[in-house]
């Protein structure tokens, strides 16, 4: 079975540096995307979710019906939209790629987990309060530099706290955006990230600063990558929880330099990050060794 390429998103601004949420308005039926990574990254989803389960999910009690409704979108609009990968079965979906299939109603697995067992997305949910949106339940295979075991249960102002300028510039903006969430919606945002190891489940590695000297300008291009989070926010109409979906997607630089504007664009958008993002992105290892390789396609 042949799946579509691997979509390329180009998400860096190369003028000056504002932290803002950057939301695009979606088709609903675009909320999870497909492609021929698909059966490599679910073999590795499913080996995380049985050998580090209490890493990757988590869920507390009140997280039951939105889980239970964040399934039954997926089993209706999975086969509608891929119908190559799915089919709607009487219990449940079946998958032509991996050879599953699922009978929901007497499936024993948690439903947001069974969710995340369906596609590269690790999905998040979020229950609103009046202190803002809480995380209530996650499946988390591919987290970027953190652990869902020190965030559940915690505001989302409050799982951002390390990030700089988060609590300044976004956590209002945030909370409002999720609080006017109207169902039959979808807004699509991309973060990006820099990293010099491609490994999709990394939950440690923030603030790094000592250098990586194996990584030079020669060999930068495929020693360090672009690590692009297209995330999506929706409402859950029964349950009124936020649906949150992560794809994560990992390129080496040399793919995206491979075009002399984006090889400028990153290079411009890289020196235009406040220095307390580099450090907390740990950029500054490998700083130098990146910049002089951008420096050198764009030229």
């Amino acid at each position: 079975m042949t799946l579509p390429p691997q979509q390329v998103h180009v998400s860096f601004d190369p003028g000056p540096y504002r932290m803002a949420m950057g939301l695009i308005a979606r088709d609903p039926d675009d909320l999870i995307e497909l492609d021929d990574r698909y059966a490599e990254e679910m073999d590795l989803r499913r080996d995380l979710l049985a050998q580090r389960h209490g890493e990757v999910f988590a869920a507390l009690p009140e997280a039951e019906a939105a889980s239970g409704e964040v399934l039954r979108r997926l089993a209706d609009l999975l086969p509608r939209r891929f119908p190559a990968v799915f089919a709607a079965t009487p219990g449940g979906i079946a998958n032509r790629v991996t050879g599953e299939e699922w009978d929901i109603a007497a499936c024993d697995l948690h439903p947001l987990e069974l969710a995340g067992r369906l596609v590269q997305e690790d999905l998040c949910l979020l229950r609103l309060t009046e202190d803002g949106p809480v995380l209530m339940a996650a499946v988390l295979c591919f987290p970027a530099r953190w652990r869902l075991a020190e965030k559940i249960g915690r505001p989302l102002a409050g799982i951002h706290g390390p990030v700089p300028l988060y609590g300044e510039k976004l956590a209002r903006p945030v909370d409002r955006f999720m609080a006017a969430l109207k169902p039959g919606r979808l807004a699509e945002r991309l973060n990006w990230s820099m990293m010099d190891d491609p490994t999709l489940f990394q939950p440690t590695g923030h603030g790094r600063t000592e250098a990586n000297a194996a990584i030079t300008a020669e060999n930068a291009g495929d020693r360090i990558f672009l690590r692009v989070e297209r995330q999506t926010l929706s409402l859950l109409p029964a349950s009124g929880a936020v649906l949150f979906t992560i794809r994560t997607h990992c390129y080496p630089i040399a793919r995206i330099a491979a075009d002399r504007q984006a090889a400028a664009d990153l290079a411009a958008a890289v020196r235009a990050l406040p220095d307390t993002l580099r450090r907390y992105k740990s950029l500054l290892p490998f700083q130098p060794a990146l910049l002089a390789y951008l420096d050198g396609r764009a030229a």
